[in-house]
């Protein structure tokens, strides 16, 4: 039974999203079968441009739509919240862009309701699917690194779009590229850090804009991690083990070249695409979620091993915790959700 995507918006992310699915040769009896955003004109050139059959013209109208089975949902940070919700309440599995919410409190209320409806909910943090990142679990568990004692990594570049500062838009450097570095920490370390610390810079519009992160964990295990929305960085992460390392070359959050622990340069191609993507090479990779997504909905499971929901409720509260500590806050914070 084909597994049926209903598209929340039409940004770039959901353009990416799209075309790597609708491209990828293991995707399978999945596809993209309707589109909806704000402006119905730009969903119609969005489902011209991608082969998508059905437009609607309110998100409403695709979410009580028996079209579809599952939602992407690709809209701005602040949305996620109340778009989740709406899908799930319609009875749709939904999968939503990173960050999952502006705040812990809004993913567990999410959770909870996905839970209640039997409804597959996973936070797209499509890193977790990317081959190389299941190769450095394969040398991690052979025993090759050793024990694990450090992760180094590094996120920056020299950001001009306005979602990444305007507080209204959810702007801030740890919810939109630090969450990377923040969960391949806990990809690595596999438990919460008993403490965290965060030095930093908030810009003109009151919202983070560039930090180090430390975050500490049992028996002296930590990661140095370096956030940046200004600068570029070498943006690569090394995890260092008492036998040996292994690097996720640049980008690192999905990453097509490691080097392994024996100092050898590996390999993780991905497929092609004639329609061009908007946010780099390694876009293709978003599909790889969708295999384990479709593979859980129909073994009648609500959220992945490989992402689940307590991996994101640490993640929101990892990102609460340096927005505290550097002084950014949301209206969203003042909030009490079901």
């Amino acid at each position: 039974m084909t597994l049926r995507w209903g598209i929340v918006s039409a940004g770039f992310i959901c353009a990416d999203f799209v075309n790597a699915l609708n491209t990828f040769p293991e995707k399978g009896d999945q596809a993209v079968v309707a589109v909806a955003a704000r402006d119905k004109s730009k969903a119609a050139e969005f489902a011209k441009t991608f082969n998508i059959p059905k437009v609607f013209d309110s998100y409403e109208a695709l979410a009580k739509s028996d079209d579809i089975d599952i939602a992407y949902i690709g809209t701005l940070n602040p949305y996620h919240y109340e778009l989740s919700k709406l899908f799930l309440e319609n009875d749709k599995h939904v999968l939503c862009e990173k960050p999952l919410c502006l705040n812990a409190k809004q993913s567990e209320s999410l959770i909870k309701l996905a839970t209640k409806k039997n409804r597959f909910f996973m936070e797209a943090v499509w890193s977790r699917f990317s081959p190389a990142y299941l190769d450095l679990e394969k040398e991690i568990e052979s025993g090759k690194l050793g024990e694990v004692r450090l992760v180094q990594g590094n996120f920056g570049f020299a950001c001009e779009s306005e979602r990444m500062f305007k507080k209204e838009y959810g702007g801030s450097a740890v919810l939109d590229i630090g969450i990377y570095l923040l969960q391949i920490s806990q990809y690595v370390f596999k438990e919460e850090p008993k403490n965290v610390t965060t030095v930093g810079i908030r810009g003109e519009t009151d919202v983070d804009i560039s930090e180090t992160v430390i975050l500490e964990y049992s028996n002296g295990k930590r990661a140095v991690l370096n956030i940046d929305a200004t600068l570029k960085l070498d943006n690569h992460t090394t995890i260092y083990g008492t036998k040996g390392s292994y690097k996720l070359h640049e980008p690192f959050h999905f990453p097509l070249e490691t080097t392994g622990s024996d100092g050898s340069l590996k390999s993780f191609p991905l497929h092609t695409s004639s329609i061009p993507y908007n946010f780099g090479p390694n876009s293709p990779g978003l599909a790889y979620q969708t295999l384990e997504i479709a593979k859980c909905i129909r073994a009648g499971k609500i959220e992945s091993p490989r992402m689940s929901h307590k991996e994101t409720l640490v993640l929101a509260r990892l990102m609460d915790t340096v927005r505290k500590q550097l002084g950014v806050h949301y209206d969203a914070d003042d909030k009490e959700y079901p």
